[in-house]
């Protein structure tokens, strides 16, 4: 059966992102590892109201995490509020003061270390960079999501169109199988019952094609040889005016010359042609042997009505198929779908960049604070002078500890708000991969759709109860995928056998019983046939005294066992050119192998074609010969079996018939069997094979829902909600930084013990107020 071929390739390979949303996949798998649960158990749970239990069970690992993030969005604000308070009152490191520590320079370097650490799981293991990248991933895929949908549109199209094809085709096979039945019944059956003893036709057929073969060949040879005839003379020709040049009365050339001149004799025909006698008249007579017509018997047999009449069932069956009006509606359909996705298309590619925006702009919330903590990293490292006190610090590291507080005042301002958008995100993107995208993959959810009495409760099969309006019928979301996926035809996708059964109205047995009542009854009245009439038989008389057995044998046998010319020019051109070449080198040497390419050429195109038409001819007459020793016999054979089937025509030919019809009905009845199971199987896999279906289904799935939407959000929170978990050490480590880079009011400054003292300096030394002494 012809089909098209479908365009939509309905997979997607991600491409190095790949490798982010296997992680994703790995960390959904840790927070849900349960199994999807399966239809029965949700039927079940529905049915005892403990749905909601195991619900949650189900969902406890979303639950506690959405739950960590609520706690997060919740207290880091009010620890953010509480730590400024505390500061403004000189508490948690707000006192510019600093105690001075043996280990100092250590733990500085510890918390630098940490802090940066925690910048750059930030901004690239999972951070910034992962969400970037998925956001970018998604609007990317977006963009280029409308080729797709063209794609699936065009398939679908193509699907429509070629159904009804596809079914006017089987119909339009019948014919050749009818033609079939009908040319085994005129070749095979007439002769059969009646001339079972007429080799002689093939006999007549045979001598008919040797006399044409015969005629032909000697016509050709008989052009061919004339004009070899006139070439080879040019040739000669040619030849002595070039051994009369002077040079061939050299000394060296004289000999060569003299040798070249004697053989010019040989360059002529061999076989002569043109004696031969015509054998025109004797394939006269035979063609009007042959104009005896047998085969128009066939049509008094009444066996082509019954063909005709399962045509016709045949055509009346794929009629009643309402395969033109639901290819129109859906034709509808399908344009209004497609026009409403081209008029929506530029506003969804919109609203993706206003989602695009609003995820960059928490990319930057992030990058922000970043940049805070890199500057506070920077200025403090490179402005930090360790010979200098708290008191003294320079601009460079002050400014670097106060780039880090200001990390910290943006962490608690905008970490919540990160939070939020994670938790969200997390909770939808999460459930639609585990909820639908890997119970798709392994086909899960078609086993949940088809679950009894799950989407409605009087109904078994849901499916089924909508296209056929009995929900009893076997008949599911799963095997209804897997079948197109497998590109079978949709009559057996959807049980359409439930609506027309094609078994029924293409069952054989009922055409089988129809013939052979057709055969039972025959009346056929053949008193007015005449096989041979007297002018048939004179005929056949005439053939074998056509003149066949006078054809002279011996004169065609003798002209073809010789050779066309009396050397072979192929021989005669070597050696002429080897004597050429004997010859000292000038004009004389390159005429004569001139003349010797010329001789091979009229080897080539005019001896070879002559032998081969030689070749038939023998043949032919051998045929001929054959023939003509048995001819009367044969025809005397031919005209008692004519008379002995025309003794059977007037006496019981109707009989002879109907026993004959009966023998190769089963014959006749095979042709059509293997019709019809060919157009059962078919309509049953290869007319309207529902691939573009399937595609559709792993198109909005599969690489729309879960490959560019799912991926890519569950990606985003990935990333974004491991740069707010880390949000928290960093402030920790920057807040501790933060005292080793900037200016402090006072200080704890120690004195040599060696000199006496108690290891502070008094404060009205320095004028700094010393709390130890106060």
């Amino acid at each position: 059966v012809p089909s098209k071929t479908y365009d939509t390739g309905a997979y997607h390979e991600p491409g190095a992102i790949g490798i982010l949303f296997k992680i994703v996949h790995a960390f959904l798998y840790l927070v849900q590892p349960n199994s999807f649960p399966q239809g029965k158990q949700i039927n079940y749970f529905c049915l005892k109201y403990r749905f909601v239990i195991d619900a949650i069970y189900y969902e406890i690992g979303f639950i506690v995490s959405a739950a960590l993030g609520l706690l997060f969005i919740l207290l880091l604000p009010l620890v953010g509020l509480c730590f400024c308070m505390c500061r403004c009152c000189d508490n948690c490191g707000g006192e510019m003061h600093q105690r001075q520590k043996k280990n100092a320079d250590c733990q500085r370097s510890c918390f630098a270390t940490f802090l940066f650490v925690a910048s750059l799981i930030i901004r690239q293991v999972v951070g910034v960079l992962c969400a970037y990248a998925a956001n970018q991933h998604l609007t990317n895929q977006v963009r280029g999501a409308k080729k797709l949908v063209n794609s699936n549109f065009k398939d679908l199209k193509i699907f429509l169109n070629d159904t009804p094809a596809q079914i006017d085709y089987l119909v339009s096979q019948y014919n050749t199988t009818k033609d079939k039945a009908l040319s085994d019944l005129n070749s095979c059956f007439l002769t059969k019952a009646f001339f079972k003893k007429f080799h002689i036709l093939a006999a007549i057929r045979e001598t008919k094609e040797a006399l044409e073969n015969v005629s032909v060949s000697v016509e050709v040879l008989q052009e061919g040889t004339e004009r070899l005839h006139s070439n080879l003379t040019d040739v000669k020709m040619h030849l002595s005016n070039t051994l009369s040049d002077s040079a061939c009365n050299a000394a060296q050339a004289a000999s060569t010359c003299n040798i070249i001149r004697n053989s010019l004799s040989q360059l002529s025909i061999n076989a002569n042609f043109s004696g031969l006698p015509g054998v025109s008249s004797q394939l006269a007579k035979v063609n009007d042997v042959l104009k005896i017509d047998l085969s128009s018997l066939v049509q008094k047999v009444h066996i082509k009505s019954v063909l005709e009449s399962i045509g016709s069932n045949i055509t009346t069956f794929t009629k009643m198929l309402p395969v033109q009006k639901i290819v129109a509606d859906l034709m509808v359909y399908l344009a209004q779908s497609e026009a409403y996705v081209q008029d929506y298309f530029p506003v969804v590619e919109q609203y993706d960049f206003y989602r695009w925006l609003g995820c960059l702009i928490l990319c930057c919330m992030v990058v922000l604070i970043l940049v805070f903590y890199y500057l506070g990293l920077l200025c403090g490292t490179c402005g930090y002078d360790k010979h200098a006190s708290p008191t003294t610090r320079g601009c460079i590291s002050n400014t670097g500890g106060n780039f880090l507080m200001a990390g910290v005042g943006f962490s608690f301002l905008f970490s919540w708000v990160l939070m939020i958008v994670v938790v969200l995100t997390f909770v939808t993107g999460g459930n639609v991969e585990k909820l639908v995208c890997e119970p798709f993959e392994d086909k899960n959810l078609f086993k949940v759709l088809d679950t009894p009495y799950l989407l409605n409760k009087h109904w078994k099969n849901y499916l089924a109860g909508i296209i056929f309006k009995n929900p009893n019928v076997d008949l599911t979301f799963e095997k209804v995928y897997s079948d197109c996926k497998e590109n079978k035809g949709i009559y057996t996708s959807l049980h359409l056998e439930h609506l027309f059964n094609i078994n029924e109205l293409l069952n054989i047995s009922m055409y089988t019983e129809d013939v052979a009542l057709r055969i039972e009854h025959i009346q056929i009245n053949l008193s007015k046939i005449i096989l041979l009439d007297e002018i048939g038989k004179e005929n056949l008389l005439n053939f074998s005294s056509s003149g066949i057995d006078g054809i002279d044998f011996s004169a065609y046998l003798t002209e073809i066992n010789k050779s066309v010319t009396k050397v072979d020019l192929l021989s005669f051109a070597n050696d002429l050119e080897a004597r050429a070449d004997q010859l000292p080198k000038g004009a004389l040497e390159n005429a004569l192998k001139g003349h010797a390419n010329n001789i091979r050429m009229i080897h080539n195109q005019q001896v070879v074609p002559l032998e081969q038409a030689m070749s038939t001819l023998n043949q032919s007459i051998r045929l001929l010969k054959r023939t003509s020793s048995e001819l009367m016999v044969k025809v005397k054979n031919v005209i008692s079996a004519v008379n002995a089937a025309q003794n059977l025509i007037n006496n019981n030919a109707s009989q002879v018939i109907v026993q004959e019809t009966k023998e190769y009905m089963d014959t006749i009845i095979g042709y059509f069997e293997q019709y019809i199971e060919w157009v059962k199987e078919s309509i049953a896999m290869e007319v309207a094979a529902c691939k573009p279906i399937a595609n559709v289904i792993d198109t909005a799935v599969d690489i729309f829902l879960c490959s560019y939407i799912a991926d890519s959000v569950n990606t985003f929170w990935f990333g974004l909600g491991g740069s707010s978990m880390f949000l928290i050490p960093a402030i920790i480590f920057a807040v501790k930084l933060s005292k080793y880079y900037r200016r402090m009011d006072t200080e704890d400054v120690y004195d040599d013990t060696e000199n006496g003292n108690n290891g502070y300096h008094k404060e009205h030394l320095y004028g700094i107020h010393n709390p130890v002494f106060t």
